[in-house]
């Protein structure tokens, strides 16, 4: 008997004022498991990852993380059960140093005495914050700060981590650097990944699964493999 998936939405639908941006979205995440959302602009992505994180609540439709139904529940009660969100733009602290980023996304740990050992994890997997820690978030660069908003969210070891469009504004190598960072993540230390992309090229490498959105419709969901043929991924946009 296959494990329950670690995050699954049934029949989900969610929009803004009489706006129905997504809707009829199935979705099942498996523990450990890099599935990448693609789609243009409008599709309904960033919606969709923001139902699912309880930024938004849904219309309609069920939310279920660990076994448990999340469905609207709030973010915080969401981020202290082991969901991380990474928005577009980075969502970093641009005034406060590398450190005290790191330490405000501790924020949900329980065991403080645990604080040290999270930098150390963090540190060690991106030295560059270890070298530049009292530096000020906004001084970084754009893979820099990134990588910091990404070592936020790990502060609290999370389950799953949603990230939407990492490489939003990046220069061509840094989204490579970025997309290996989170790929690291996941088999260093089993966290889920699901992650909103449109860059396609740097993207399916490092998914498990890939999931199309177009106009509010789950249009695909399967192994990135056929999508590598150009054709086929046209066909589907």
């Amino acid at each position: 008997m296959s494990a329950a998936p670690l995050l699954a939405a049934t029949a989900l639908a969610a929009g803004y004022g009489k706006k129905e941006v997504v809707r009829g979205i199935d979705l099942a995440i498996a523990a450990r498991e890099v599935v990448i959302v693609l789609g243009h602009n409008g599709a309904g992505k960033t919606t969709l990852m923001r139902a699912l994180f309880g930024l938004i609540a849904p219309r309609a439709g069920r939310v279920l993380f660990a076994e448990r139904d999340v469905t609207g529940r709030r973010p915080a009660e969401n981020v202290a059960a082991g969901l991380a969100f990474i928005p577009q733009g980075h969502g970093i602290f641009r005034t406060l140093s590398v450190r005290d980023n790191l330490e405000l996304g501790a924020f949900a740990l329980k065991e403080r005495s645990r604080l040290a050992e999270r930098l150390d994890t963090v540190f060690a997997l991106f030295p560059v914050l270890a070298e530049r820690a009292r530096q000020t978030g906004g001084t970084l660069s754009g893979g820099q700060q990134q990588m910091l908003a990404i070592g936020m969210a790990l502060m609290h070891a999370p389950r799953l981590m949603i990230l939407d469009e990492p490489s939003l504004g990046l220069a061509p190598n840094l989204v490579d650097k970025v997309m290996e960072a989170i790929r690291t993540v996941n088999r260093r230390f089993g966290t889920t990944i699901l992650m909103v992309e449109q860059n396609v090229r740097s993207t399916l490498p490092i998914a498990d699964r890939v999931c199309v959105l177009k106009t509010g419709l789950k249009i695909y969901d399967g192994p990135p493999g056929p999508l590598h043929d150009r054709v086929e991924l046209m066909k589907l946009f």
